[in-house]
């Protein structure tokens, strides 16, 4: 058995690892555009502070490929999906064959229509060289512009403060981390923000991007009519699902592809995972993109294990962030905003002094989202309430409880859960 892996981020290295289970000895071919080893994107912005190292951005060992028996094609692209010939075409001309194929492509940042837009000093944040870019230049930067408020915008910001940059956030929402948080919780970061000198610019975005000699960056316009002094740009307001390989083939999307319990694609043998596949969402019972590293790395996991010849099947997703902003750590997870009229029953705590805020989203007695600022310690036990659908009424009054655990739990219900590993 020949499996063929485009990808070499989290889903695929779930990929490899699941076809492992069950198959020691088929080959595996991986191929990626980027030219490195396996490394964990969610650090980019560490790494742009300075918090990491090279070694460190690596999300498994160097020996990886070789204890794995893969064969890695880094630094080569695939532009070609054949999938009646069952080929993967390379940039260079060279044909791959494959039995099975994993696509876990990921997404590709969003970068909207605007004026001047291909200025010199107009950047993305989501890969590595994004991050090593931006750290080579850090030294010569004064004031950035980020066009997002986003977990991308507010990551590349983590990043360029320590270089002691001046940076403004410009946002077209009423708040920064809109999607992932509420106005309250929003608000906390964003003090915080405003105190450690950031600005933020809401209720707007960028008109033009203006240059001056060379080309580069001057400056940028806002809807607004205000002009905000700038050399350099960051466009952060989001990623959309890789789809460029399967624009011309049979393998059905939506907003990504499109796939099955197994991770099974419309298209026999094909496969896909992680940020570019639309898979079930636990809480909704849905398909969506959930583009967040655990889930992908599941997903990559199901896929290999199926790809394999098991009988497995992926029982979906949530949502959930982690960020840290100024010092203060932020978690959500499943629904944090949810609309009033249908029966959702919402608890929060408020510290406004120590910067602690709690919310917990309960519907029909099971948690079905949260949002932790300040103290998180608690996370892993909320996400697995929402993942296992637990009935939470005999400790819903503990729930906002900064030292809420097992112990809350019925003596039957901690039992199961301390005996257990939740995978």
């Amino acid at each position: 058995m020949r499996y063929v892996i485009i990808g070499n981020s989290a889903a695929a290295i779930g990929g490899v690892e699941g076809i492992r289970r069950h198959d020691r000895d088929g080959e595996i071919i991986l191929m990626a555009k980027e030219p490195y080893a396996t490394y964990s994107r969610p650090l980019i912005s560490y790494f742009l502070a300075g918090k990491v190292t090279t070694r460190q951005m690596a999300y498994r060992p160097s020996s990886f490929y070789k204890d794995w028996k893969v064969t890695p094609l880094l630094g080569k692209e695939v532009v070609t999906i054949d999938t009646e010939k069952k080929l993967a075409v390379l940039d260079d001309g060279e044909e791959v064959a494959y039995d099975r194929l994993l696509i876990a492509t990921g997404g590709v940042p969003f970068v909207p229509s605007i004026e001047g837009r291909e200025a010199k000093g107009v950047s993305t944040f989501t890969t590595w060289d994004d991050a090593k870019r931006l750290r080579r230049m850090a030294k010569g930067l004064k004031e950035v512009v980020i066009l997002g408020g986003g977990l991308i915008g507010v990551k590349a910001m983590e990043g360029l403060q320590s270089h002691g940059v001046k940076i403004t956030i410009v946002e077209l929402m009423d708040r920064i981390l809109g999607l992932v948080l509420d106005a309250t919780a929003a608000g906390i970061l964003e003090r915080k923000l405003k105190d450690g000198g950031v600005r933020l610019v809401k209720g707007t975005t960028i008109r033009k991007i203006v240059s001056g000699e060379g080309d580069k960056v001057t400056e940028v316009v806002l809807e607004n009519g205000e002009e905000l002094r700038a050399d350099h740009v960051i466009i952060a307001i989001g990623v959309r699902p890789n789809l460029s390989l399967v624009a011309d083939t049979p393998i059905k999307v939506n907003r990504g592809i499109l796939v099955d319990e197994t991770m099974r694609t419309s298209v026999a043998d094909v496969f896909a995972a992680g940020d570019v596949a639309e898979a079930m969402d636990l809480l909704s019972g849905e398909k969506r993109v959930i583009p967040i590293l655990p889930t992908a790395y599941r997903q990559g996991k199901t896929a290999g294990e199926a790809m394999a010849g098991r009988d497995t099947s992926y029982l979906g997703g949530i949502v959930m962030n982690s960020v840290e902003v100024g010092g203060i750590p932020a978690i959500s997870a499943g629904i944090m905003n949810p609309p009033s009229e249908e029966g959702f029953e919402v608890k929060r705590y408020l510290d406004r002094k120590k910067g602690i805020y709690r919310k917990m989203v309960i519907k029909d007695n099971r948690l079905v989202g949260f949002i932790l600022i300040g103290a998180i310690d608690r996370a892993g036990v909320y996400t697995g309430l929402i993942r296992e659908k637990i009935d939470v009424s005999p400790f819903k009054n503990r729930l906002l409880d900064l030292d809420f655990g097992y112990i809350d739990f019925p003596k039957d219900l901690r039992t199961y859960k301390l005996s257990t590993v939740y995978m």
